[in-house]
Parts: structure tokens; C-alpha cells; sequence
């Protein structure tokens, strides 16, 4: 048999097996995961991406909401600080003051009384100010408040044909034209309606504030039918708004005002197509609740 082995032979023979055995099994395992499963595991990481794109949309959302609350502190940290220096300046004058007295021997009754009055002048002058620094806290607070509700509304926080803003205590609404008329309109398009209702359903459930409704025009010379200039159109659009908040939607007309502003507050450069697009906007301005400030202001 010229050396033949039966043994070794019949060992290579089950190694074959093995090895044909083992690369058999991802072919089988493969053939075990069905489509129907891969389409549930697409479906699943399909919902994933979903609600991680929410989830990142949350965090945008918060972010700008720390922004505007930092643009609020930063501005009534300066008032505050402007207040605490008057309080520190009069504490030092009635320390000089004190100081002073020590040295003198003998002071009338007219002159202490006349001391009296003035350390009573500056606890209340304490105390006014701490007035006006809790009623401004209040103030930017309820503002603050306002602002969200109002972009909560409005739906998209980045379209650019709308924007809501906090300056110097007062809150602006940005519409553009664009959204609310046709071009050299002053009739409201049935698209910019459905803004205007979400807005005017915030400002209602605030029956204390009034606003203004402004008008505002690019630089380009208007003149058509009975409109002489940008100051009619300006004009005639805020009234148009106007018209749409009382009679459509039912906010008090006692708490409106109208206005135009034509070409000559621009927020861009008239030089270009993009800068007078930004100017033609119509503004809605929540006026600031000033009674408290001059209740305040009555006692001292």
C-alpha cells in the first residue's frame, strides 16, 4: 500500500467536515435574519434619528432662552448697580455727618431734629429704591414670560419674516411685509391672518398691555391711487393690521394705536434688494406698563 495510513486519512476527512461545517455557519446565520427584521431594525433606528432631532430642536430652544434671560440680567444688574452706588454715596454722608456731631459739644433741638429728619429721608430713600428695584425684577419677568408665550405661538423660531424681541424694557414683533402683503399692497394676505391670530391670542389673554402697531417702508418713491407717498403706505398698512386685531380677533381698540413710520427708521441698508426687503416690516410694539413707576415715583 506503499506507506497508505487509513488513520491520517480518515483525520483529514473529518477536519474537511469541520472546516466545510464552519464556513457554512454565516451563510446560515445570515439566511436566519429575515427582511422582515431588517425593516423593523430601520424602522427603530429611523425613530432614534427622530427623536434626536427633536431632542436637539429642545436644546436650540433652551439655549436661546438662557440668551434672552442673561440679556435681562446683564441690563438690570446695571440698574441695580447704578442704585446700590446712590446707597452707598448716602450711607457715606450720614457716616461724615455722625463723624461730624462727635466733635461738636452742644447742638440746639432745632438741629437735631433737623438731623432726625434727614437719616428718616434716607431709610426711605432705602426703601424707595428697593421699590424700584423689585418692580423692575417684575417687570422684566412678566416680559420675559410674554416673549416665550409669543414664540411658543408663533411656531417657527427661525423664520426670518418674523422676529420677537426684548429692548430696553419693550417688546418688539418683526413681521415682514413679505408675509403680510403683496408687493405695494396694504391688504393683508389670508397667510399673514393666521400669524396674526396666534399673536393676537396671547396679547388678549393680557388685558392690562397696549400696543402700537408701526408701519415701515424702504427708501424706493411710492405713489399710486389716493397714496401720495411711503408715509401713506406705512400708514394705511398699520391701519390694515389694526382693522385685523380688533375686528377679527377681538382685541380692545382702547388698547391700540396705529402708526407709519415710512422710509426713515431702517434696520438695514436701502442699497440693496436683501437690506429694503428688512425694511419694509410691519412693527408691533408692547408698550411698558409705566402707572407703577409714577405710583412709585407719587411717594417720593
Amino acid at each position: 500500500m506503499n506507506g497508505f495510513n487509513f488513520k491520517t486519512y480518515k483525520f483529514h476527512i473529518m477536519n474537511f467536515r469541520h472546516l466545510a461545517l464552519i464556513g457554512c455557519i454565516p451563510v446560515l446565520l445570515a439566511s436566519c435574519v429575515s427582511s422582515k427584521k431588517l425593516k423593523a431594525l430601520q424602522t427603530k433606528y429611523d425613530e432614534l434619528n427622530k427623536a434626536y432631532g427633536a431632542l436637539q430642536t429642545d436644546l436650540n430652544n433652551c439655549n436661546s432662552k438662557v440668551t434672552n434671560c442673561n440679556t435681562l440680567r446683564t441690563a438690570d444688574q446695571a440698574t441695580i448697580d447704578g442704585l446700590n452706588k446712590q446707597i452707598a454715596f448716602l450711607k457715606e454722608n450720614n457716616t461724615q455727618a455722625l463723624k461730624q456731631l462727635e466733635d461738636l459739644s452742644v447742638i440746639t433741638s432745632s438741629q437735631a431734629q433737623s438731623i432726625k429728619q434727614s437719616l428718616d429721608n434716607i431709610g426711605a430713600k432705602d426703601a424707595y429704591i428697593q421699590s424700584l428695584q423689585s418692580a423692575l425684577a417684575h417687570k422684566d419677568s412678566l416680559n420675559l414670560a410674554l416673549v416665550q408665550n409669543l414664540k411658543g405661538a408663533v411656531g417657527d423660531l427661525n423664520d426670518k419674516d418674523i422676529n420677537i424681541k426684548i429692548d430696553k424694557g419693550v417688546i418688539y414683533i418683526d413681521i415682514s411685509d413679505k408675509l403680510l402683503f403683496n408687493s405695494g399692497s396694504y391688504t393683508v394676505t389670508e397667510k399673514a391672518k393666521t400669524v396674526l391670530g396666534k399673536v393676537a391670542l396671547v396679547l388678549k389673554n393680557q388685558p392690562d398691555i397696549e400696543f402700537m402697531v408701526e408701519g415701515h417702508t424702504d427708501n424706493v418713491p411710492y405713489h399710486r391711487g389716493v397714496l401720495l407717498d411711503n408715509w401713506d403706505l406705512s400708514v394705511k398698512r398699520a391701519t390694515a393690521v389694526v382693522r385685523i386685531l380688533q375686528y377679527q380677533y377681538g382685541l380692545p381698540p382702547t388698547h391700540i394705536s396705529a402708526a407709519g413710520r415710512s422710509e426713515y427708521i431702517p434696520v438695514a441698508s436701502n442699497d440693496t434688494d436683501e437690506g429694503r426687503a428688512e425694511n419694509r416690516r410691519t412693527r408691533i410694539i408692547i408698550l411698558p406698563q409705566l402707572d407703577q413707576f409714577f405710583k412709585l415715583l407719587e411717594r417720593k
